[in-house]
C-alpha cells in the first residue's frame, strides 16, 4: 500500500497518480476523512483515559454522596472511552481498506493513458527479411509448426490431459526450455543473485501482500481446502521470504533469483494467443527479485532492465523496450519496462520480459524495514524477468530455417551440448 505520511503530506501527488492509472481520486480524500476520524478519536479517547485514571483516584478517597456521583461519572467516562475506542478501530480499519484500494504512486516519466499509450525507449536488433532470405514463396512457419516438426511441443496431448492451453514440452523442447532457464540463472549469478527455488503454492496474506489480489484476482487460481494461492511468478514468494523482518542493506541490494512453475488462469483471454504456447496456464520462469534502499530503486531498476538485455543478446533476438504507461501499471508498479521480441510469424512485437519498481509498496505491506541513523523505514523491492517459457516461440521463429530447421543462438549452445542446429524429426 501507499506511504499514509506521504498521502499526508501531498494528497494531490497521489491523486495526480490515480488519475494517470485511470482510477478514483477520491479515495485520497477517502483515506484522509477515515484518518481524521480515527486521530480525532484517538485523541478524545486518550483525553479520557487519562480523566478515568484521575476518577479511579478521587473515587479511592471520596465517600458517601460524592463517592456515588464519582462512580456515576466513572460509569459515563468508561462507557464513552469503549465508544471511542471502537470508533477509532473501526476508521483505522476503514482507512487501511482504502489505503488497499490506492496503486502505488506512479514515477515521475510515466507515460499517461492506458495499453496502446506506452512509448517505445529503443529497438535493438533488426527481424530478418525471411522472404528475402529464402524467396518470396516462403511462407513463414509460427513456432507451432515449427515446434511439432521437431516433436518439441504437443498441445494436442496437453489438452487430452488438462485441457486447452496446456502442452508438452518433449525431446528438444524440453531441453531448449532448460537450457534458457540455465542461462538466465548463470546470468544471474555473475550478477550477484542468490539463487532459489521457491514454493509455488502461497498464503493469502502473501498473495495480497504483493498486490496480485487486486484488479487482477481473478488471475490466480485459489485451492480453497486449503486457503492457498497458486503463484503466477516466483516473485510472490520472494516477496513473502522476508516478511516482517528487519533487514541489513548496508552491503548494498539484496538479489534474488527466483526459478518456479508458474499459474495464470489467463481470465478475460477467450480467443487471444489461443494456437500454440504464447498465452498459457502453466509455464516456468526465472524471476529477479530485489530488495533495495528506496532511494537506490530508481538506479538499480535500470540494472535489472540491462540484464534482461543481455539475456535477449545472447538469445541473439530482435526486440523492443516501451515504457509502459500508468493505465497499463499493475497496483504495486511505480513504473514498468517491458521487452518485447519480434514475431515473424504475426508480424508484431510480442512481450518477453518485464521488469517493475515497486517503490516500498509491496514491502510496507509485508511489514519489510531497515533499520537506519534516522531509525526504522520501509525498504523497496523490485523484479523483473530474465527468462521463461514463452522465450521459445521468439527462439524458434526467428531462428527458422527454410527447411524447418532452427538455427541455435551461439549464447545458447553450450547448454545444448553444443547443437548448432535443432533439426526437424522425420
Amino acid at each position: 500500500m501507499i506511504d499514509l505520511q506521504l498521502l499526508r503530506q501531498d494528497p494531490d501527488a497521489v491523486r495526480a497518480s490515480q488519475v494517470a492509472r485511470g482510477e478514483d481520486p477520491h479515495l485520497v480524500d477517502e483515506v484522509l476523512d477515515a484518518d481524521a476520524r480515527r486521530r480525532s478519536a484517538l485523541t478524545e479517547f486518550e483525553t479520557l483515559r487519562a480523566e478515568q485514571k484521575s476518577l479511579g483516584k478521587r473515587v479511592a478517597q471520596a465517600s458517601g454522596d460524592e463517592k456515588q456521583a464519582l462512580l456515576a461519572h466513572t460509569k459515563e467516562v468508561a462507557a464513552r472511552v469503549k465508544a471511542l475506542q471502537a470508533d477509532a478501530s473501526e476508521a483505522e480499519a476503514r482507512a487501511l481498506e482504502l489505503t488497499r484500494s490506492i496503486g502505488n504512486v506512479i514515477e515521475d516519466g510515466v507515460p499517461g493513458g492506458g495499453e496502446d499509450d506506452y512509448v517505445v525507449l529503443e529497438h535493438v536488433g533488426t527481424p530478418r527479411d525471411l522472404a528475402a532470405e529464402y524467396g518470396p514463396d516462403f511462407v513463414v512457419k509460427d513456432h507451432l509448426d515449427l515446434g511439432e516438426g521437431l516433436r518439441a511441443i504437443d498441445t494436442e496431448r496437453g489438452a487430452k490431459v488438462s485441457g486447452s492451453r496446456f502442452y508438452f514440452l518433449t525431446g528438444i523442447g524440453a531441453r531448449l526450455e532448460l537450457a534458457l532457464l540455465n542461462a538466465a540463472m548463470d546470468l544471474a549469478l555473475r550478477h550477484g543473485f542468490v539463487p532459489t527455488i521457491t514454493p509455488t503454492l502461497v498464503k493469502p496474506e502473501i498473495m495480497a501482500g504483493t498486490g496480485f489480489l487486486g484488479a487482477h484476482a481473478d488471475e490466480v487460481y485459489r485451492l480453497e481446502a486449503d486457503d492457498l494461492y497458486l503463484v503466477g511468478t516466483s516473485e510472490v514468494a520472494l516477496a513473502g521470504y522476508h516478511q516482517g523482518e528487519i533487514l541489513d542493506l548496508a552491503d548494498g541490494p539484496l538479489r534474488y533469483a527466483g526459478w518456479s512453475a508458474c499459474y495464470r488462469r489467463e481470465a478475460g483471454s477467450y480467443g487471444k494467443d489461443t494456437r500454440g504456447i504464447i498465452r498459457v496456464h502453466q509455464f516456468h520462469k526465472v524471476e529477479a527479485f530485489v530488495w533495495t534502499r528506496p532511494d537506490d530503486a530508481y538506479d538499480e531498476h535500470r540494472r535489472i532492465l540491462s540484464w534482461e538485455k543481455e539475456m535477449l543478446a545472447l538469445a541473439d533476438l530482435p526486440y523492443r523496450v516501451i515504457d509502459t504507461a500508468a493505465g497499463d501499471l499493475g497496483s504495486s508498479a511505480a513504473r514498468k519496462f517491458d521487452c518485447e521480441a519480434w514475431l515473424p510469424s504475426q508480424q508484431r512485437w510480442m512481450e518477453v520480459t518485464s521488469t517493475s519498481n515497486c517503490t516500498t509498496f509491496q514491502a510496507r505491506r509485508l511489514g519489510v524495514r531497515e533499520r537506519t541513523e534516522d531509525g526504522m523505514r520501509t525498504v523497496a523491492t523490485l523484479n523483473g524477468t530474465l527468462a521463461t517459457t514463452r522465450w521459445i516461440v521468439a527462439l524458434l521463429e526467428n531462428h527458422q530455417q527454410a527447411d524447418g530447421s532452427v538455427r541455435v543462438p551461439e549464447g545458447l549452445r553450450p547448454y545444448l551440448g553444443g547443437l548448432e542446429v535443432l533439426e526437424p524429426v522425420r
